[in-house]
């Protein structure tokens, strides 16, 4: 009994094997054939994975290549489609954290003692006051436009740089002055109500932020620099008893998402205006002509766009 079930699952194998013709391949066939032996019977089967876009019948030809590349061009777009942190939003997150983070130490008793125990360091270390910060706050707008001029590759033109740089700061000092006039928090030296959040934080963080999105590209360490400015800004606005802890973070996460919506709105505002049209046909060129008269020096800028 044993043998005879052997023979017949023997016989259920191999006949199946038998029904299949054997196909010759072109020199240009994608898959090579498939050989499967068994004792004393050999048989030729060509292979096709079942995918979408390609040839299942056995007679394709180098075309399956082709179709096979699309179709993982295809799932590749789909999978970023279905990724969020490859979306624009997803730049948000950190800012969004950062004001978040301030908005709730108005109300969290846990972080307002974080806010006092900071200020009373800062105090302990630093007793005096300095004005560096009311200048430091737009040093990063210096090599945000100037440096393009050196020969330093910028992501945008200088119109675009000055369009983004003028919308951010909008964005910026409404979203400031608007939570200074609603939110009543007094200033560690008891100077004004209106503490939170920090300008100064906010001014800088914008510049630094614009100028690591315009040069990332090029170097990284031009945007690190720009946010080390903006950092010592901040801290010494606490060193300097003007501004809490949070005040300082909110106006750090105010500034990143102004310059991130004003890049977002970049693209609406050329077409709008229809410059994304002229931007190919647009050259960029400078010439410096100097002056020399009879009792003066000079020298004459053109800068097109």
């Amino acid at each position: 009994m044993r043998k005879f079930t052997f023979t017949l699952l023997y016989v259920l194998m191999i006949f199946p094997a038998t029904a299949y013709a054997y196909t010759p391949l072109e020199p240009d066939d994608f898959f090579a054939p498939t050989h499967i032996s068994f004792p004393d019977r050999s048989f030729t089967q060509e292979f096709s994975p079942v995918v979408t876009g390609l040839n299942i019948a056995g007679t394709g030809t180098g075309n399956s290549l082709l179709q096979t590349q699309e179709f993982d061009g295809a799932l590749k777009q789909d999978n970023e489609k279905c990724n969020f942190f490859r979306t624009p939003y997803a730049r948000f997150i950190i800012p969004a954290g950062l004001i978040t983070y301030g908005v709730v130490a108005q109300c969290n008793p846990l972080l307002q003692n974080v806010n006092k125990d900071v200020e009373a360091y800062a105090l302990k270390i630093f007793p005096g006051r300095t004005h560096v910060d009311d200048w430091l706050q737009y040093v990063p707008l210096v090599p945000y436009f100037g440096l393009d001029f050196i020969g330093v590759k910028s992501r945008h033109d200088i119109l675009d740089r000055t369009i983004l740089a003028a919308t951010s700061y909008l964005i910026m000092a409404a979203a400031v002055n608007t939570m200074k006039l609603t939110i009543k928090v007094q200033r560690p030296d008891h100077s004004a109500w209106n503490s939170f959040p920090s300008g100064h934080t906010a001014t800088v963080f914008t510049g630094a932020h614009l100028l690591f999105k315009e040069y990332k590209d090029t170097s990284p360490w031009i945007g690190v620099a720009g946010y080390a400015v903006a950092t010592a800004t901040g801290v010494m606005r606490i060193l300097n008893r003007r501004h809490w802890l949070s005040d300082v973070v909110t106006g750090a996460g105010i500034g990143i998402a102004s310059v991130e919506i004003a890049y977002l709105l970049l693209p609406l505002f050329d077409k709008l205006t229809k410059r994304d049209k002229l931007k190919g046909e647009r050259e960029t060129c400078m010439v410096i002509s100097p002056i020399v008269g009879s009792n003066y020096l000079g020298a004459g800028l053109s800068y097109t766009f």
